[in-house]
């Protein structure tokens, strides 16, 4: 069921308080100066510090467990890259692209994701807090049981993203399109969609409790939500 955000949006208290939702605190990601990437790939359990990967190809990699901090990826390439239970913080990844990347179990704490393209992201079981994605396009990203923590969505499109029994506190969506969201056994607290330009959720549509919508939106999920209770709406 797709429904058509409104451009109100605001901050305050909790959800359900009055209207009002907590907003997400975004990350303030400030790169010091940065040494170019100069290795052959990336090495399991790797400590970067302080690097610049531009324009890297880093397809197949295997970086399982690497530590960035203070990082920027720009432009690279992450096909099938193993970084699983890899650590992000404070770092940039902007014009990344790739299919397959796998970040299961992975970290990302103040991190900024710009203009990525991104296809089949495994995120599952992954901790994101004070994360910004803006911009850019990703495809069948899952999340299944992850954390999300102060996370903004903003501008990007996001189709068939899998939320399933994931955790999302103070998580706000803004201008962006979310196509046939799984939100099945999900959990939410602060969740503000109001701001979405296009929601369409696939499944789960009555786990959407600690969320936000705009009267618009409740419109157009009402055939919805009076489905999960079994009433028919006949004219």
């Amino acid at each position: 069921m797709a429904a058509k955000g409104s451009r109100s949006g605001g901050s305050g208290g909790r959800a359900g308080a009055g209207g009002a939702v907590a907003a997400a605190r975004r990350p303030e990601v400030r790169l010091p100066p940065l040494v170019a990437y100069e290795g052959e790939g990336l090495e399991p359990d790797g400590d970067y510090d302080g690097v610049r990967f531009e324009e890297s190809d880093l397809a197949d990699g295997e970086g399982r467990g690497a530590r960035f901090m203070d990082c920027e990826l720009r432009g690279c390439t992450l096909d099938r890259t193993e970084l699983g239970r890899a650590r992000f913080m404070d770092s940039v990844l902007t014009g990344v692209r790739g299919v397959g990347t796998e970040l299961a179990g992975a970290s990302l704490r103040d991190v900024e994701i710009v203009d990525a393209r991104l296809g089949g992201t495994q995120l599952h079981g992954a901790v994101l807090e004070r994360v910004l994605v803006r911009g850019g396009k990703i495809d069948y990203l899952n999340l299944r049981t992850a954390r999300l923590k102060d996370v903004v969505f903003e501008g990007c499109v996001l189709s068939e993203p899998d939320f399933g029994e994931a955790r999302l506190t103070r998580v706000e969506f803004r201008d962006c399109v979310v196509r046939r969201a799984d939100f099945s056994a999900v959990r939410m607290d602060s969740v503000d969609l109001r701001a979405v330009a296009e929601l369409d959720i696939a499944r789960g549509v009555d786990r959407l409790a600690g969320a936000v919508i705009s009267p618009a939106q409740l419109l157009e999920l009402a055939p919805a939500f009076a489905a999960q209770i079994g009433v028919r709406v006949e004219a």
